[in-house]
C-alpha cells in the first residue's frame, strides 16, 4: 500500500493510469457492499422525501432517497424497537418468537400483558451470519436492544465488530448523548464527542479497512431517541427557525384517546413540528448519514455499495415529551396506527441499470434479509426468512409483488399510551384489531392515509374475511395475547 500511495502520483503524471491504479476489486468481480442505517424512533414524517413541509432539515437522507427507491407504503414489523430489530436481523415476524415489545416492556392495564421474550434467540440465522458465509467483513454500531446480557449481543451475532450495541434501549450512561458514553461497548471519546458523528466515524473507519473487499456495515443510531438532547447551536439554530415561521406560539397538541386505567392526565398527541431540541437531533443524525455516504463517495465504492435506510417504529407523538408530529397519519411510537408502523424505507442499488424512483407497493422490514441476499448474489435462505419477501422486482420497477398481506401483533400496552392490537393491510385496505375486546376498525388507506374514517359497518363482508385472514396468521405464528389479572373478568382471545 505504502509503493501504491507513493508510485501513483507519479504515473498519473507520466499517463500511465491502468491496472496499477484500479481497484484491487472491481464491481464486476466483488460482491456488492451493504450499508444499512437503522434511525431509531425516525417518524415517517421528519424527512424532507415524504414530508416537503418537515421542520426538520434533512439535506443527506433526501439526497440518498434521490439515488435510491423510495418506498412510500414502508413498515417496520411492530410500533416498537426490539421486534422491528429482529424482524430486520432475522427476515421473520417478531410474533414467532413472542418477541413482541421492547425488551423489558411489561406495562399491565385493564389485563396483563402476553409473556415476552427479550431476547434474540442465538439459534437464528441472522443477516450478518449469512454475509459471513459469504465472506463479508461485518461491523455494528450503535443501538442493539436484542438481549439482556453479553451472549446476545452483536458479536454473538455474526458482527465481527461491535461500537456500542449491548442491552439498553437508549444512550443512558455518562453524559448520554456526549462523551464521556458510560457504554460498555463503546470507547470514550474526548470529552463532549458527540454520540451520532462518533458512531457514523466508527462506521467509516470500518469502510476504509476494508474498501478492498466486501463488507456489511449496520449502522444504528440512538438517535432520535430520548433522551432529547443535542448540540446547543443546533438547537439555537431551531428555536430561531420556529420563532421566525411563527410556530413559537401556535398549537401543537390534540386530544387523543386515553388507553391506560386510572391516569391522572389526559392524553395528547403532537400536531405541529417545532420542538428545537429533537429538530437539532435529526439534524446532527443526518450528517452523520451524510458523512458516511461521503465516505463511499471519496472512496469510490458508492457504485458498488448497497444503502438501506429505514427506522424501527413510527416517530415519538404521544408521551415522553411527544417531541414530533406524525401528520397526515395517526398516533404513533407505540400505536398500530400507520403513525406507529409507517416508516422512511429506502434502498439504493446501484447493481440494478434503472431502479424505480419510488414504489407505493406496501413493504415490512422482514423484506430487507431477502432482498438483500438478492441483491449480493447470495444463496436465499427460505426457511431463516420466512417472512420476507425480495423487493428487487419492485426496485427494477414492477407494481406488484408476490404476498398476499401484510401483518402486525402488538399485545401490549405501549409506554407511548397505545393499546394493544393487531391489524393487517391488504391492498390499500387496513383492518385494525383491539385485543382488550375484539373490536375492528376498517380503513382505506388511499383514500384515508389519516384513518380517520372508520369503514367497518360499511363494508361487513371486508371486515369478516380480513379479520379470518388475520387470525389464521396469528395461528401460523403462534401469537400470544392479553392475560387475565389474578380475580379479574377473562380477555378477549380470537375465535
Amino acid at each position: 500500500m505504502i509503493f501504491r500511495s507513493l508510485f501513483a502520483p507519479l504515473c498519473i503524471a507520466l499517463g500511465l493510469v491502468g491496472p496499477l491504479l484500479s481497484p484491487r476489486r472491481t464491481p464486476a468481480a466483488s460482491p456488492p457492499n451493504i450499508v444499512f442505517f437503522l434511525v431509531d424512533d425516525l417518524g415517517y414524517a421528519d424527512v424532507g422525501v415524504n414530508n416537503p413541509n418537515t421542520f426538520y432539515e434533512t439535506p443527506h437522507i433526501d439526497r440518498l432517497a434521490a439515488s435510491a427507491t423510495n418506498f412510500t407504503n414502508g413498515y417496520a414489523a411492530n410500533p416498537v424497537c426490539s421486534p422491528t430489530r429482529y424482524s430486520i436481523q432475522t427476515g421473520r415476524y417478531p410474533s414467532r418468537v413472542d418477541a413482541t415489545n421492547f425488551f423489558s416492556g411489561e406495562r399491565a392495564g385493564r389485563f396483563l400483558p402476553a409473556k415476552l421474550i427479550d431476547r434474540m434467540p442465538l439459534a437464528e440465522v441472522t443477516l450478518a451470519e449469512a454475509l459471513k458465509q459469504q465472506g463479508y467483513h461485518t461491523m455494528f454500531a450503535g443501538k442493539w436492544h436484542l438481549g439482556p446480557s453479553e451472549e446476545f449481543w452483536p458479536t454473538k451475532q455474526g458482527y465481527d465488530l461491535n461500537f456500542g450495541g449491548y442491552s439498553r434501549g437508549g444512550p443512558y450512561g455518562g453524559k448520554k448523548y456526549f462523551s464521556p458514553y458510560g457504554n460498555p461497548r463503546l470507547q470514550d471519546g474526548p470529552d463532549g464527542e458527540h454520540l451520532p458523528i462518533r458512531l457514523a466515524k466508527e462506521t467509516s473507519n470500518f469502510i476504509h479497512q476494508h474498501q478492498d473487499e466486501p463488507f456489511f456495515a449496520f449502522l444504528a443510531f440512538y438517535s432520535v431517541h430520548t433522551p432529547l438532547l443535542a448540540p446547543q447551536e443546533l438547537i439555537d439554530k431551531y428555536t430561531e427557525k420556529a420563532k421566525r415561521l411563527g410556530l413559537s406560539d401556535q398549537p401543537a397538541f390534540a386530544e387523543e384517546e386515553q388507553v391506560w386505567p386510572n391516569a391522572k392526565q389526559p392524553r395528547r398527541v403532537r400536531t405541529l413540528q417545532a420542538h428545537a431540541t429533537y429538530a437539532a437531533m435529526v439534524e446532527s443524525m443526518d450528517r452523520a448519514v451524510g458523512n458516511v455516504l461521503d465516505t463511499l463517495d471519496q472512496l469510490g465504492l458508492a457504485d458498488n455499495t448497497i444503502v438501506c435506510l429505514t427506522s424501527d417504529n413510527g416517530g415519538l407523538s404521544t408521551s415522553e415529551g411527544s417531541p414530533t408530529s406524525n401528520l397526515p397519519l395517526r398516533g404513533g411510537k407505540g400505536w398500530v396506527y400507520e403513525g406507529g408502523i409507517r416508516e422512511a424505507f429506502m434502498i439504493r442499488a446501484p447493481m440494478i441499470a434503472q431502479t424505480a424512483k419510488s414504489s407505493a407497493v406496501p413493504v415490512v422490514s422482514t423484506d430487507f434479509y431477502p432482498t438483500l441476499l438478492d441483491l449480493t448474489g447470495s444463496p436465499m435462505l427460505p426457511e431463516q426468512h420466512l417472512d420476507g419477501v425480495s423487493l428487487r422486482p419492485l426496485l427494477e420497477g414492477d407494481s406488484n409483488l408476490d404476498r398476499d398481506a401484510i401483518y402486525w401483533h402488538y399485545p401490549h400496552y405501549s409506554n407511548q399510551g397505545g393499546f394493544p392490537g393487531g391489524a393487517i393491510r391488504v391492498g390499500p385496505w387496513k383492518l385494525v384489531e383491539r385485543y382488550e375486546d375484539g373490536q375492528t376498525q376498517l380503513y382505506h388507506l388511499d383514500d384515508d392515509i389519516g384513518e380517520t374514517t372508520d369503514l367497518a359497518s360499511d363494508h361487513p363482508d371486508r371486515v369478516s374475511q380480513m379479520r379470518q385472514q388475520l387470525h389464521a396468521w396469528y395461528q401460523t405464528v403462534d401469537a400470544k395475547f392479553l392475560r387475565p389479572k389474578p380475580n379479574g373478568p377473562a380477555a378477549w382471545q380470537p375465535q
